[in-house]
């Protein structure tokens, strides 16, 4: 499966979460080490819930960058 994730910056450092997987969050010093740490949660996340026996939500959320003018 593949989710999106959002990363955003945060002063010196990055966050990252996952839209269809609420409460699935990483941070990191550098982009590479919160990808690297929200994958890890996600896989974590999704041991989590099946192991609480809760059905684990599919991948629906799509990243896309819009142009706009200033």
């Amino acid at each position: 499966m593949k989710y999106a994730i959002v990363i955003e910056q945060r002063g010196q450092r990055f966050r990252a979460y996952v839209p269809d997987l609420p409460g699935c969050t990483a941070t990191g010093a550098t982009v590479d080490e919160v990808e690297s740490s929200i994958r890890l949660a996600i896989q974590y996340h999704i041991l989590d819930l099946r192991g609480d026996g809760a059905a684990v939500p599919l991948p629906m959320s799509r990243v896309e960058y819009v142009a706009v003018s200033a």
